[in-house]
């Protein structure tokens, strides 16, 4: 693997203690960045890479006082990774106020609670950028999903939103909308299934590559869209699919 595409450069990524969070951290770390990894849990493997803190995307004041110390300890961020989110499906009329807001904090809250503490950084030096981890569920919607989806069109809204708002002043904002990536919770989705390995060649058959995607495909991205060869692109989402929301049916 080549070194540097971040070489030198202060890097925060969300989600940092497993699947794509972990990936892309690892990823970075290997191209030359000073990564910090946010997560509520610790990682179960540690990348002596990477300095960790145990945060939590909702906490705002632990946000900050995260951010501070990277800032201290760097000089500057130069890139931030908003990847920590969770699942949230039910019956929309059975759906509790506080599962509703919880869907919100996760996957759409929590990523403006870490914009909002990173782009004075980024603004103050003229250069930065963002990359959030929408979902094939910001474009297509899924039976049975709500209201995970109503986040991630918010996801997606936002990134543009704050695309354009600070292009002028050097920061970039993108998004990335991963379909069936291979991470924990599918695993553990598929080994609750009554037949496993046939869930799984279900999956399979659906996407047009017939295999599922890996976290490192969707870090690959994030690498792309966090170094200075995506200059030039803002306010955009990439889909990581494999093609699978071009299907017109089943």
């Amino acid at each position: 693997m080549s070194a540097g595409r971040l070489q030198g450069k202060s890097v925060i990524v969300t989600g940092a203690a497993s699947g794509i969070g972990a990936a892309t951290a690892q990823l970075f770390a290997g191209h030359g960045a000073q990564v910090a990894g946010f997560d509520r849990n610790a990682p179960a493997q540690a990348d002596p890479r990477v300095t960790y803190h145990q945060v939590d995307i909702t906490d705002v004041a632990g946000i900050e006082a995260a951010v501070a110390a990277v800032r201290e300890r760097t000089g500057r961020i130069d890139a931030l990774v908003n990847n920590a989110g969770a699942d949230v499906f039910a019956d929309p009329l059975e759906l509790p106020d506080s599962e509703w807001q919880r869907c919100l904090d996760l996957n759409l809250k929590g990523a403006w609670n870490l914009c909002r503490a990173v782009l004075p950084a980024m603004l103050a030096q003229q250069a930065g950028s963002i990359v959030n981890i929408a979902s094939v569920h910001g474009h297509k919607i899924i039976p049975h999903a709500f209201p995970y989806p109503v986040a991630k069109h918010g996801l997606i809204g936002l990134t543009r939103a704050l695309g354009i708002e600070y292009a002028a002043q050097g920061v970039r904002v993108n998004s990335i909308s991963p379909g069936l990536i291979l991470v924990p919770r599918i695993e553990a989705w598929f080994a609750g299934s009554p037949d496993p390995e046939a869930k799984r060649r279900e999956q399979e058959n659906l996407l047009p590559p017939k295999r599922i995607g890996t976290p490192e495909e969707v870090a690959y991205t994030a690498l792309f869209l966090a170094s200075d060869e995506a200059r030039f692109i803002n306010a955009t989402d990439i889909l990581v699919d494999g093609g699978r929301s071009q299907l017109y049916h089943e």
